[in-house]
């Protein structure tokens, strides 16, 4: 009966500690599940928006974070591997999130051809907009602003301490 009552309380010790060091995404902006505004719309390619980056905001990184990367991708768009709408390396271990329309760290090509945020504008139908950070072990990806984007997240992979995501929508 000891036994069995200290494994126990070992193991809600464990749940406990990792719930509260939960690595987290949030934004005042785009909310899970929720639908994004005209402001987080691209500006072109038939598309009206404001084509504004949210303001995103992450808690509890894992001990040992030394930077953060970003991507926003749309895994639904009609091109091999998705549409990859914001990459962003090499932001500051200091750093706990990105104000609306900041561009902060190394940023990389998106499938657009440009750097920086580019917002959503699907073809046609609901698409998903999912927003991840990753908290990495390194300071410094050797990342360049001209590598495609599949590039980028083969460089992060092998550093990728926790990540965290809100998925928002968009339909045309």
């Amino acid at each position: 009966m000891k036994k069995g009552f200290l494994v126990l309380i070992v193991l809600m010790g464990v749940l406990m500690a990792e719930a509260a060091g939960k690595f987290t995404l949030s934004s005042k902006t785009i909310k899970e599940g929720a639908f994004l505004s005209n402001e987080q719309v691209y500006n072109g390619f038939g598309c009206t928006g404001g084509n504004i980056s949210p303001d995103l905001e992450w808690s509890d990184p894992p001990g040992g974070t030394k930077s953060y990367a970003l991507i926003m991708h749309d895994p639904d768009a009609p091109h091999p591997g998705g549409w990859y709408h914001w990459v962003v390396t090499n932001i500051p271990a200091a750093k706990t999130g990105l104000a609306k329309g900041e561009q902060a760290g190394m940023l990389s090509k998106t499938s657009f051809g440009k750097q920086g945020y580019g917002g959503a504008c699907p073809p046609s139908g609901r698409h998903r907009y999912i927003f991840t950070v990753y908290a990495l072990d390194t300071a410094n990806i050797a990342s360049k602003p001209e590598l495609a984007p599949e590039k980028i997240e083969e460089l992060i992979k092998p550093h990728i301490l926790a990540k965290a995501s809100i998925t928002a929508f968009y339909e045309r």
